[in-house]
């Protein structure tokens, strides 16, 4: 469901087993690869790895499975059957689900076309580093008609993901939820509904390869058409910036209902762009809320106007995980007629808030309890700034279908940012002197589409260069300062971090336009691994890096 790009770069990550082919990008036997500044990194494939592999705690249990990434044509509803790439001819994929301490044996068969290659990554998942995914850093990309194995064990419980790691495959079809269930899970609740969102193009207006292409020709080339005066979508953001806790501006409680303005189609003046987006703002994302047009936005694979429906019974207490699994969109999202009380973000616990509505960044994770009332009610996921929604059903009783383009009051209620979630005790990280502080600049424009980070595109072909290198057992501060005009949603690779100190732990935040935020980790799972905007198209123009273990 997802096409290949030539550059094995974005998002991905179910590493296993068939690690020998690293041996090219890997350095020498002592397990070392790369340098920064002259030092040895620690390589995939290194003792520090498997010895740290060693330290989770496993149940001894596999979860043994195939995932065949093929050509598909899938039925999104509404007689919308485009063609794509998907895990076994469906989108989503099948969920998995396991025991914390499971180990998950996944055999990847590339069957898509052309010599396309691919992998997958275990998304938030703190997995051995050589099970990653991401090609050529991690591991060598799957060739078209081969099979690799990922193995690794599911240490932590919480609602994850997974996708291919490769070009900007995340735009097609494949991924689907990985569930690590809690043995002695505190929540008590009767049942589970996981909600996953995308915002989909490929097979109906063209594929995210062209979508990149298109995007990476600029604002600056617009057919000789005059550009003043005309509103991209990048209105000035807040000017101050967030203090080093991580706060995103004070918008807890604050009225949303005027923030999703209509976004015009570039379609004069000789404009070659298909799919670029104008005029897409959010006062909730600090201005430009996205850069793609797409036809759909969907939930659990099913356009709007012919919604998958959660069938339940009133009064009963259900767990909605909620995934976004989108390339270019964050959403809000909201159930008509009940609050929602968020548990969980990127699967650690957070202090209860009860709130109308979630905003979801691309790569973040909610899961959140509602108690269900009686009649029929829409789970609209708003298209941040995009004018669109995906839309869901709960059914408990009677009552008549909503319309596909319903909007419930909960949508402009209260709505909390990350930044104001607390983490709960048990996973707060512990007090501990700051041994390294990074800053990671997000740089790049619209108009020149050079996305990058600390200014300099990230090439997959030598993603030892540049590394961002921290020590084994460090407390580690990364400031991510924004200096563009848009959001990014960044996501560090086999790591939580936490934001501030106090807040969520997490491995996906947003950061608006000219803020910072700042995020601690406690350096602990040795390797290459990659930090960059989950925006599919930012990622693969350059905004990455590589958080290297010095040897």
């Amino acid at each position: 469901m997802n096409s290949i790009n030539r550059r094995s770069v974005l998002l991905a990550g179910l590493g296993v087993a068939g690690v020998g082919a690293l041996a090219a990008c890997s350095g020498s036997a002592s397990g070392s690869s790369g340098s920064a500044g002259g030092n040895a990194l620690v390589s995939p494939t290194a003792s520090a790895v498997a010895a740290a592999e060693k330290k989770r705690r496993g149940t001894g249990r596999q979860r043994k499975l195939t995932l065949t990434a093929a050509p598909a044509m899938i039925d999104l509803g509404g007689g919308v059957m485009p063609r794509t790439w998907a895990f076994d001819g469906r989108t989503p994929g099948k969920e998995v689900r396991l025991s914390v301490g499971d180990t998950l044996v996944a055999e990847l068969s590339n069957q898509l076309p052309n010599k396309t290659t691919t992998s997958i990554h275990w998304h938030g998942i703190a997995l051995r580093n050589d099970m990653d995914g991401v090609p050529p850093a991690t591991q060598t990309a799957v060739r078209a008609g081969s099979n690799f194995t990922y193995r690794f064990i599911t240490d932590a419980p919480g609602t994850y993901f997974f996708h291919p790691h490769v070009g900007v495959q995340l735009d097609r079809g494949l991924y689907a939820p990985l569930i690590v269930e809690d043995p002695k899970e505190p929540l008590a609740y009767d049942d589970e509904w996981v909600v996953l969102l995308d915002d989909w193009v490929d097979g109906v207006t063209g594929t995210p390869d062209e979508v990149f292409a298109d995007l990476k020709r600029g604002m600056g080339d617009m057919g000789g058409m005059d550009m003043s005066g005309m509103d991209m979508g990048s209105s000035p953001s807040p000017s101050s910036s967030s203090d080093s806790m991580g706060n995103m501006g004070d918008m807890g409680g604050m009225s949303m209902g005027d923030s999703a303005s209509p976004s015009a189609s570039a379609s004069s003046g000789g404009m070659s762009q298909r799919f670029m987006l104008m005029g897409a703002t959010s006062k909730l994302l600090g201005g430009d809320a996205g850069d793609v047009k797409y036809p759909h936005h969907l939930v659990n694979g099913r356009v709007a106007a012919d919604p998958d429906v959660y069938t339940g019974k009133p009064g009963k207490r259900v767990r909605l995980r909620i995934i976004n699994a989108g390339s270019d969109t964050a959403y809000r999202v909201a159930l008509g007629g009940h609050k929602l009380t968020i548990t969980h973000t990127d699967g650690f616990p957070v202090e209860h808030q009860e709130v109308d509505a979630l905003l979801v960044g691309m790569g973040e994770r909610y899961d959140v309890l509602v108690t269900l009332g009686d009649g029929v009610f829409p789970l609209v996921a708003l298209a941040e700034g995009k004018n669109a929604n995906g839309l869901a059903l709960v059914r408990t009783g009677s009552g008549s279908i909503p319309k596909a383009t319903v909007r419930p009051k909960e949508l402009d209620g209260m709505i909390m940012t990350a930044s104001q979630l607390r983490a709960a005790d048990g996973v707060r990280l512990k007090s501990a002197k700051t041994d390294i502080t990074h800053q990671i600049k997000l740089t790049g424009t619209m108009m020149k589409y050079n996305w990058a980070i600390n200014g300099t595109p990230f090439d997959m072909n030598r993603p030892e260069a540049h590394p961002i290198v921290i020590e084994e057992g460090q407390r580690v501060r990364l400031d991510f300062v924004n200096t563009t005009d848009m959001w990014h949603p960044m996501h560090l690779h086999g790591h939580t971090y936490q934001i501030g100190d106090s807040g969520p732990r997490k491995d996906t935040a947003i950061v608006l336009p000219k803020k910072t935020v700042s995020v601690f980790l406690d350096a602990d799972n040795p390797g290459q691994w990659m930090l960059h905007c989950h925006n599919a198209y930012h990622g693969e123009a350059g905004m990455m890096a590589n958080v290297a273990y010095r040897a």
